[in-house]
Parts: C-alpha cells; sequence; structure tokens
C-alpha cells in the first residue's frame, strides 16, 4: 500500500513540475479559439461532429486592412439592357442567366421596357483601387466596359463621376479617373515574389457591402481557367494568383494585398457552381496590372510584345501524341512568318523553357511573362530543340509586324462628343428591312447619347432632324453641322415597326 501511494505521490508532484515549467515558459499565454465540426484525429470520419483546437490568427490582418481600405473605392456603372431580357455586356448580347458564374457580378436581374420603346438602365457593382493620389482608379474591364455612366464611391463616402481612361479586355483591366487629388493609394507589390501558401486580404464591395475585408491564402499561382479569353480572344493573358480569401459579386476590380497592405493582385473572377464564393477566385498578378495601368495611362491602349508563334503547353499525352520525350514546357506549333520569333531562329517543334530565366512549364507562365514587354523590347528564350537547349535573343513586335508604340485610332470630334462608335448596316440586312441603308450603334460609353437619352447599342440610326441616313459618313456630316437640338430617329432591330426617337442638345 506504502508503494502504491508513493507512486502516485511522484506522478502527482512530476504533474505539477511540468505544468509550473509550462506557466514559467509562457505556454499558458497561448490564446485558442474552439472550430466546431473539425475532425480531431485523422481517423475521424469526414461527417463526424467534433471540434479541436487551433491557434488564433494573427493580428498582421489589421494592418493590411488599415492600409488598403482608403484606397479601394465602390464602382456603381449603369448600363443598358437589350431586348428581350438579353443585355450588352462586353462578351456580346447574352442572356444573364448565361453570363460565366465567374463574372455574374456584372448587374441584376433585367428589367422590362419602358415607355417610347427605350430600355431601362442596369446597375452593376464592382470595386476599383485608387493608383495614384491625382485620381487614377484600375478596376476590372468587365466591371466598366460599355458603360454608359460611372459613379465611384470613396471609402470616406465621397461621390464622384468617372471616365474611362482605357480598357484591356486581354488581361480584363480598365483605368478610369476621378477629378481630386491628394487621394489616398496603394503601394504595389512584386507579384513574382508571392509564394503559395501565404497570408493574403481581399478588399472589396461584395453585393454592395461597402469597404469589406475578407483573407485566406495563396492557393496556386499561374492559374489559367478560360474566362478572359471570352472577350479577350487570342490575346488573353490568364495567369491568375488563386486565393481562398472569399470574393463575391462585387469585388470584381478591387485590391488582393499582402499582410503589409501593398497590392499583389486585383481580384476578377470566382469559380462556383452556384454564383457565389465556393473556395476559389483568381486575382490578376500586380506586375501584370501595373503594365496595363501604365499603358494606358501613357497610350490610351495596352502595347503588347509579341513572339509570333502559335504554342500549346505541353504535358505528357500530348508528348507522346508528338513523340516527344519531354511532358511539360510550351510547344511551338507554328511560327508566323515575319514574327519575332522567326526573326530570332526559333521554330516549330522548339519547347521554350523560360523566358529571360523565368521557368516557363505553363502557358500561362510564358503569357504573363511576355504581357509584361512592350514592342521593342528584348527578351531571352530558352527553348529545347532535338534534345539540346539553347537560347535565342528575341526583339518583340507589335500586332502590326513592327516594333512601333500603338496609338488609339482618332475618332472625329462630333463622336467624341457623342460618346458612341457607329458602324454601316450590312447590304443584304438594310435590304431585308426594306432600307437604302442605315447607320447602327455598335458601342456607347460617356458622352451626349448616354447623359442625354436612354438610347441603348444595336439602335438603327435612319434619321437626323428628319434627315435621312444612309451610312457612316453622311451621319457625319448631318451632326457636324447641326447646332441646339438635335433629333435622332431610328427602331431597335427586335421591333422594326416602332419607330424611336431621341433628342440631344449639343
Amino acid at each position: 500500500m506504502k508503494k502504491f501511494l508513493l507512486i502516485v505521490f511522484v506522478a502527482v508532484l512530476g504533474g505539477l513540475i511540468a505544468l509550473g515549467g509550462a506557466n514559467y515558459l509562457g505556454w499558458g499565454d497561448t490564446r485558442y479559439v474552439e472550430v466546431a465540426g473539425t475532425p480531431s484525429s485523422f481517423t475521424n470520419f469526414a461527417n463526424a461532429p467534433s471540434t479541436r483546437v487551433v491557434p488564433a490568427p494573427t493580428d498582421g490582418f489589421v494592418v493590411a486592412a488599415e492600409r488598403a481600405l482608403p484606397a479601394v473605392v465602390h464602382i456603381k456603372a449603369s448600363k443598358s439592357v437589350s431586348s428581350g431580357g438579353r443585355m450588352q455586356t462586353p462578351f456580346g448580347d447574352i442572356d444573364p442567366d448565361q453570363l460565366p458564374d465567374a463574372f455574374r457580378d456584372l448587374f441584376g436581374n433585367p428589367g422590362g421596357r419602358g415607355d417610347g420603346g427605350e430600355m431601362p438602365l442596369q446597375q452593376g457593382s464592382g470595386s476599383g483601387v485608387i493608383v495614384s493620389s491625382d485620381g487614377y482608379i484600375v478596376s476590372n474591364n468587365h466591371v466598366v466596359a460599355d458603360a454608359e455612366t460611372l459613379e465611384v464611391v470613396l471609402n470616406d463616402e465621397r461621390t464622384y463621376t468617372a471616365k474611362v481612361i482605357g480598357t484591356d479586355p486581354t488581361t480584363d483591366i480598365a483605368l478610369i479617373k476621378i477629378d481630386e487629388t491628394d487621394l489616398p493609394t496603394v503601394q504595389f507589390a512584386n507579384s513574382d515574389d508571392v509564394k503559395v501558401g501565404e497570408w493574403v486580404v481581399a478588399v472589396g464591395n461584395p453585393f454592395s457591402l461597402t469597404s469589406t475585408v475578407t483573407a485566406g491564402i495563396v492557393s496556386a499561382k499561374g492559374r489559367s481557367i478560360d474566362i478572359v479569353r471570352r472577350s479577350g480572344g487570342d490575346l488573353a493573358i490568364e495567369s491568375f494568383i488563386q486565393t481562398d480569401a472569399v470574393v463575391n459579386p462585387g469585388n470584381s476590380g478591387g485590391a488582393l494585398v499582402n499582410q503589409n497592405g501593398d497590392l499583389i493582385g486585383i481580384n476578377t473572377a470566382i469559380s462556383s457552381p452556384t454564383g457565389v464564393f465556393a473556395g476559389y477566385s483568381f486575382a490578376v498578378p500586380s506586375a501584370i496590372v501595373k503594365k496595363v495601368a501604365e499603358d494606358l495611362r501613357e497610350f490610351g491602349v495596352v502595347q503588347r510584345g509579341l513572339l509570333g508563334a502559335q504554342i500549346r503547353q505541353l504535358n505528357t499525352p500530348y508528348a507522346k501524341e508528338l513523340d516527344i520525350d519531354r511532358n511539360n514546357g510550351v510547344y511551338v506549333a507554328e511560327v508566323m512568318e515575319g514574327s519575332a520569333a522567326q526573326e530570332a531562329g526559333i521554330q516549330s517543334g522548339d519547347v521554350i523553357l523560360a523566358v529571360d530565366g523565368v521557368k516557363t512549364l505553363r502557358s500561362s507562365t510564358l503569357l504573363e511573362q511576355l504581357g509584361r514587354r512592350r514592342p521593342g523590347d528584348k527578351v531571352t528564350i530558352t527553348v529545347e530543340r532535338d534534345g539540346n537547349r539553347r537560347d535565342y535573343e528575341v526583339r518583340l513586335k507589335n500586332s502590326n509586324g513592327t516594333t512601333d508604340v500603338i496609338l488609339p485610332e482618332e475618332k472625329p470630334e462630333v463622336y467624341a462628343d457623342l460618346g458612341a462608335d457607329f458602324e454601316n448596316l450590312d447590304e443584304d440586312y438594310a435590304a431585308e428591312l426594306n432600307l437604302e441603308g442605315g447607320v447602327a450603334i455598335a458601342e456607347l460609353g460617356n458622352g451626349l447619347l448616354s447623359e442625354q437619352t436612354r438610347v441603348r447599342p444595336g439602335f438603327i440610326l435612319t434619321k437626323v432632324n428628319g434627315r435621312e441616313v444612309t451610312n457612316v459618313e453622311q451621319l457625319e456630316r448631318l451632326l457636324d453641322v447641326s447646332r441646339g437640338a438635335v433629333t435622332l430617329e431610328g427602331f431597335y432591330p427586335d421591333d422594326p415597326e416602332k419607330s424611336v426617337k431621341y433628342a440631344i442638345v449639343k
């Protein structure tokens, strides 16, 4: 009995010594939170109810939020709804129910037709990031493209009307501006330095809940989900930073920042079966955002340095199909005549392994690296040919096959005032409508038409001040000599029998 009591005494004494040592070392100061419904061990079933204890999150998010919040704005975009419950979007005239889930935050539900054949404006909500103190704001192309009015609300509730400086569908980035100075800004971080697994913070306006902050980690880099290609075409660049920070409709165009509050990306899309966050959000890397924004500010259009080759990402099945003893890299399927690649010596069948030393195991990485360059820039392309590696110095070209800067096409001043692009009706279509000709509104932006009327893209213009219009040149002459009140008459393709009139004051 004495031996048993001695053993108990030694055990209790040992426990007290252990607890005292732990308290002395500071272990007792650790804070924990209870997380319900998490398996307590690896042996638990996935649906077994249990709890486990995990360390409380770091307060580093406070710094990121305090630095980023003042520079993130709420953007309200107004766009016209088209016929039959369909709407005009950067992806064309589509049914909103068919809009990709990733871009479901464009607009709400379309309404019915108003009086006089007009359609009501549809209100969209997104986010933006102030990148210079004199009012330049970066957002997504799909948030601001084709908007008739843009309203920007700052974090301190000041409200401004913004104008579009330029948009780039190939990266889904846009640059807009408000007339103000001494604005708070975010600093650009180098997205190349972002590591998978590091903490990040998303700031935006989901569901119009202004100035909302969420946190997560970087889940992947260089991710391509084939969403920008729907509007950006073959030149689209998709090399997203994937995170699990909660991003929902309205977050598009908002900031993804590191724990220091520096910008590492612009939140652009979500991948979800329901249209709301399901664990996957995607941001355009800051290296691309910064380059595109600088191009739009300086030139009005993006300067793209092109290699001039058709490429395809290698994987094991494709490598076997080509009988290549390599299962990663970017395969050059074809080299264009007179392209930068051809002049440098790159051939079809080569496998591109790196750009300026940056490995390109995925085509998205290659496109991202080239997307940071302008025409005339020189890059070193590392390729593998017949089992041997070699470097080629390539001087990139523009879409016209030169190294010159591309400038936006100058539009007649009258078009700039109206804020619209016009195109001639197809001859066969005009004949089908029993017209000798006509002019359609191809695109609608900021200008007299959007400010003074409810006209929408697709409107077929047949008369100006009672005089018939059969082509764009005639329209230009009539508008150029018109002063004061101007009457525009025409119809919408879905209801050609109903004449619609709009009036503007120049």
